[in-house]
């Protein structure tokens, strides 16, 4: 940022007079207070920020407010900040791509006449696009979305509308969700949602205020507008105009919901679709199915490591930037960006994606030629945008010319398979390609090119039209061509005259300030001072020699310059004819970007599982209601691929009835949180269709990833860090199913030991006898494996892991084995992990005394169980978990008791009596107990 702030400050300050400085300061008054738009104005060689925008650039890039100066008419004065346009660009990125909480508008003009010129948001783009992928790739499709909550008694109702503006794509659902709003948050995730709209009166409301947290974890921006404006006015005629093909079943679909209507009203208002008429006919709409896809809210995608993250050291530490090896300029990486949002849930279709990628694994030819080849294929989709919106060149159409002749070559490779798949390679891309590519589709488009552009220009960068493409294009050109010769012919002529070498000496030069003129060195130019004072004009003498002209040179120069112009005004109509006639191919060009992008995902996939130092494998895949989880020599697979580690694999087996629920103990920096982490991972990864860092693994189908795995403060939410863990926790409560996939990692820690662990028991029940999920849940309250033996008959499928260490008898070294094995230990380790960390001994030792007062350690003795190889496990006494389970079973039922007193129904005092009794029978209870005495 040093660099920055010395480049700001070598720009020229903004310097207005008075008359100007007024005119400025009065129609800057005049702009609306929109407190998250931030506006610059285009000052040719650099911008300016003003007001606020100007504080919030110097603060927020430059880190100084040093940088500000004061416009000011005398009277009244603004803020101001130059930037410079390398940093204008960093800027347009940073707020639209990466911060997503402000619109940007352009302004140009002068005095007091200022328009806007280009307004973009994170969800729309607009006219930002040019700048923000001049030199990137568009890494995400960004998505609008509009919502219309109707809370009842029963719950909420949601109307939800989005617009993906890349994809010319709009959605339509309206679905019930609990007061956590997890149904919405996974949609805003899945969708990729950068902007929501809200009616004021319901962010406004108490009820409305998990819905706008729900937004925050989600880094989408909330637009406010009035109820009113939520209205299906002229829905179907608007959708009519927008959407191809028959208007009848868009009619029909919008007519089947209650108010997601209202949603997709004000949707289309927001993002201006009918106001472009390029947008007409070119839509397609379709319905969102909130249960088509796993639900992931933000939490799961965080606690997975799911999407890149700025913190991250390489490209691996992320599961997107591991299995990123996509090749199409940014197609391939947008729809793999959406995969991982999007898990599968049909069987069905999760095989056929790994039987693509068995295919290309097996295959090492097949992979590597497929890749090359994709590799020369460009952005089909922002290509085929620009030109239906009118804003490509010949450079667009020739990238797309360049990526449909590669087709050949892609099917050629394909023929050549005849593995075991081949019959589903020619199914799903073979078939699709020869449609493509007939003499009805793409065909036609690369004749097209092949006739109107001047291909053979491309070598010198160049992207002309043919001449031969139109007879009055021709004719210039011929003209053009004439009038060059005649000038080289005046050129050589001259030299004659002068005695001079030509372009040894006498030079013919070109520029847009005299046009062609001939050039002397100053060194030749004393040689030919009389002739050229009698018979040439001199034009600028500099220390590179002598410019001059003569009158012929004049007027060849002045009709060639005529008819460059003509030239150039009929090319231009020329190239947005050809446009106009190359937009007619975007449904064509749609069909291939998807099955091309599609095509580049699946071999990234399969790279990916070749490549690994350590072969994945592929998962056999059963339904949500059979099978279980078995994950054979699994692996973290963002962890293995740092260099630094040398992973050790570790088996899971979630077994219905058996081992279901898993309670994970054992030593800090033991391996627990990567192991649980890395089940999630897994299963994600194949759900997505490609293959698993593990041995073998077997996989029953999960709707949903709930993760809590760690949290913290969150100040300007006004939410501790216990808080935060509450809430996700109350989300997976409320959200989780038994075909759901749960990892809470050391929940309550956050409050005392008592309460934080009376909570932890109570949810693991209500996991367990309710929700009845696969779970792993990994603590440090080491009571908590109890519940393996407790009430066996109502709480079964619950198991005891633990990962395992070695501690040296003498030297009492601690030593991290990352093994997962069965059974359970009841110590954390943690001051060994504080001798890690290099605590004074005298801290370290006053530690042990304080645990053994308050725990009574007893000394760490070898384990040579089979099922507890591990050391420094202390032994309970048979009678522990008895005494445990008895009263926790006597402390739910005083629970049960008291929640089914008809309360509402008792006087005052009766109700209090019977709190009493309840309260007295326990206590009575707790006498042969010493858990429950403790609990008390």
């Amino acid at each position: 940022m040093d660099g920055d702030l010395q480049d700001h400050n070598k720009l020229p300050e903004l310097k207005l007079d008075a008359k100007q400085a007024q005119g400025f300061l009065t129609f800057f008054k005049r702009l609306s207070n929109d407190v998250k738009a931030v506006r610059f104005f285009d000052r040719r060689d650099y911008f300016t920020a003003h007001g606020e925008n100007a504080s919030f650039i110097a603060k927020t890039y430059y880190h100084t407010t040093t940088v500000l100066r004061q416009i000011s008419n005398g009277s009244d004065s603004l803020s101001s900040v130059s930037v410079s346009k390398n940093m204008f660009e960093t800027i347009v990125r940073d707020l639209l791509l990466e911060r997503t909480d402000h619109s940007l508008e352009l302004y140009e003009g002068s005095g007091s006449n200022w328009r806007l010129t280009k307004k973009g948001t994170p969800g729309n783009l607009g006219s930002f696009e040019d700048i923000l992928f001049a030199n990137h790739d568009m890494q995400d499709s960004p998505v609008i979305v509009a919502l219309l909550p109707n809370f009842r008694d029963n719950g909420c109702t949601v109307g939800l509308a989005y617009v993906d503006l890349a994809k010319r794509v709009l959605g339509i659902a309206e679905f019930l969700d609990d007061n956590h709003f997890t149904n919405v948050e996974s949609a805003l995730v899945a969708l990729g949602c950068k902007e929501c709209i809200l009616p004021t009166e319901v962010i406004k409301s108490s009820e409305c205020k998990p819905l706008c947290d729900a937004m925050l974890k989600c880094g989408v921006m909330v637009i406010e507008r009035k109820k009113v404006e939520f209205k299906g006015r002229d829905l179907a005629q608007d959708l009519g105009r927008l959407v191809k093909g028959s208007s009848e079943p868009v009619r029909d679909l919008v007519s089947a919901f209650e108010i997601a209507s209202g949603a997709l009203g004000v949707l289309l208002s927001y993002a201006e679709l009918l106001s472009d008429e390029n947008n007409y006919g070119n839509y397609s709409m379709n319905q969102y199915n909130i249960n088509k896809f796993m639900r992931l809210d933000s939490a799961a995608m965080r606690a997975l490591n799911v999407m890149e993250s700025k913190t991250d050291a390489n490209k691996n530490f992320s599961l997107f930037g591991l299995m990123n090896r996509t090749c199409t300029s940014g197609m391939g990486r947008r729809l793999l960006h959406m995969w991982l949002k999007q898990p599968l849930l049909d069987v069905t279709e999760i095989n056929v994606r790994l039987d693509l990628v068995h295919a290309f694994v097996e295959d090492t030819a097949l992979r590597q030629d497929l890749r090359q080849h994709l590799k020369r294929i460009c952005d089909i989709e922002r290509m085929m945008r620009n030109i239906e919106k009118r804003r490509a060149s010949l450079l667009h159409i020739v990238k797309l010319y360049q990526s449909s002749i590669r087709l050949p070559y892609i099917k050629s490779a394909m023929e050549r398979y005849d593995g075991q798949f081949a019959s589903l390679v020619k199914e799903r891309y073979m078939d699709q390609l020869n449609d493509l590519t007939d003499d009805n589709h793409l065909s036609k488009f690369i004749g097209l090119v092949e006739v109107s552009v001047d291909l053979e220009q491309l070598e010198n960068g160049e992207y002309m039209i043919s001449p031969g493409y139109d007879s009055q294009l021709s004719d210039l050109k011929d003209e053009q061509e004439s009038l060059e010769q005649q000038i080289h012919d005046l050129h050589k002529k001259t030299a004659e005259d002068l005695d001079l070498p030509v372009d040894k000496a006498l030079k013919l030069d070109k520029g847009t300030q005299y046009g062609h003129v001939f050039r002397i060195t100053k060194k030749e130019e004393p040689k030919v001072r009389t002739k050229l004072n009698s018979r040439f004009i001199v034009l600028e003498t500099r220390k590179d020699g002598v410019k001059f002209t003569n009158t012929n040179l004049k007027k060849l120069g002045d009709q060639y310059l005529k008819v460059l112009e003509d030239y150039k005004s009929c090319q231009k109509e020329l190239v947005a004819r050809v446009v106009a006639t190359a937009a007619t191919f975007s449904e064509v060009f749609e069909g291939l970007a998807s099955l091309l992008s599609e095509l580049d995902v699946l071999l990234s996939f399969a790279d990916l599982a070749a490549s690994s130092p350590t072969p994945y494998t592929r998962p056999e895949i059963t339904t949500g209601e059979t099978g279980d989880i078995v994950l054979e020599g699994s692996r973290h697979p963002c962890v293995e691929a740092q260099d630094w580690v040398n992973f050790i694999p570790n088996d899971c087996k979630l077994v219905r009835g058996e081992s279901w629920f898993q309670i994970i103990t054992g030593p800090n920096m033991g391996g627990k949180s990567t192991f649980i982490r890395q089940v999630g991972v897994n299963i994600l990864m194949a759900q997505v269709g490609c293959f698993v860092p593990c041995d073998k693994a077997s996989i029953s189908v999960r709707d949903c990833i709930f993760a809590r795995v760690g949290a913290g403060d969150c100040q300007l939410r006004g939410v501790s860090t216990f808080m935060q863990e509450m809430l996700e926790t109350a989300s997976i409560l409320k959200g989780a199913t038994d075909k759901s996939l749960i990892i809470i990692d050391e929940l309550g820690r956050g409050t005392s030991t008592y309460d934080g662990f009376g909570l932890a028991w109570a949810i693991c029940e209500h996991l367990v006898e309710v929700i009845k999920a696969p779970t792993l849940f990994a603590t440090h309250f080491h009571e908590l494996t109890a519940l393996a033996h407790a009430n066996s008959g109502q709480l079964s499928g619950i198991s005891n892991y633990h990962v395992s260490a070695h501690i040296d008898s003498s030297s009492r070294k601690l030593t991290m084995l990352y093994k997962v094995e069965p059974g359970a230990c009841d110590q954390s380790f943690g001051i060994h992990v504080a001798e890690f960390a290099n605590f004074p001994e005298s801290v370290v030792s006053l530690a042990r005394e304080k645990a053994a007062e308050l725990e009574d350690f007893s000394p760490v003795s070898i384990v040579s169980n089979e099922a507890e190889q591990e050391v420094g496990c202390k032994r309970k006494k048979p009678s522990e978990p008895d005494d445990m389970a008895i009263g926790a079973s006597r402390a739910r039922q005083f629970l049960k008791d008291f929640t089914e007193l008809p309360l509402d129904k008792m006087e005052f005092k009766q109700a209090l009596q019977e709190l009493k009794r309840l309260k007295n029978e326990l206590q009575n209870d707790s006498t042969n107990c010493k858990w429950l005495q403790q609990f008390l």
